[in-house]
């Protein structure tokens, strides 16, 4: 009998809590989407564990942030939002605090950003739900390993 791959393992627990993860979100006032984006950001981080739980929420943080600070200088002075002038200069941010390392992985800045202009600004919502979302990330990965190991275990016939 063949094994199964950790791949397999990984897609059958991320369906699972990711199909839980849309329902309980509605239930608890989360945005079910925003916590897909900090799901994605835990793998797309290349670490695992509390690792990757820093690597991705900080930068989901900071590009909150900087989305937020974009609305609001827009709002304050909407030419140079029109001319995309307070996105260029948050952009130079965004990318020049990758400088440090908690701030490293510049993907997930940006992801926190634009996932702001998608929810509108709407900031106490967004935080939690890319928080949960990283969190979910993390019950994924350690999910599939759990899985993987205990079915090739029983299928080496230990």
């Amino acid at each position: 009998m063949k094994k199964m791959s950790y791949l397999t393992a990984l897609s059958i627990v991320t369906a699972v809590l990711c199909g839980a993860w849309s329902y309980l979100a509605g239930l608890a006032g989360l945005i079910a989407w925003a916590g897909f984006a900090g799901c994605t950001t835990y793998f797309a981080s290349g670490s695992h564990g509390i690792q990757g739980l820093k690597r991705t929420v900080l930068p989901n943080m900071a590009g909150v942030l900087c989305g937020m600070a974009i609305i609001a200088l827009s709002n304050v002075f909407p030419a140079f939002g029109e001319y995309g002038i307070w996105c260029a200069v948050l952009t130079f941010v965004m990318c020049i605090i990758a400088k440090f390392e908690l701030f490293d992985f510049c993907p997930g800045t940006f992801m926190g950003c634009f996932t702001t202009f998608a929810a509108d600004g709407d900031w106490k919502m967004l935080v939690p739900s890319l928080a949960a979302g990283a969190v979910l990330g993390v019950a994924c990965d350690y999910g599939a390993k759990w899985l993987h190991k205990r079915i090739t275990k029983g299928m080496d016939g230990t």
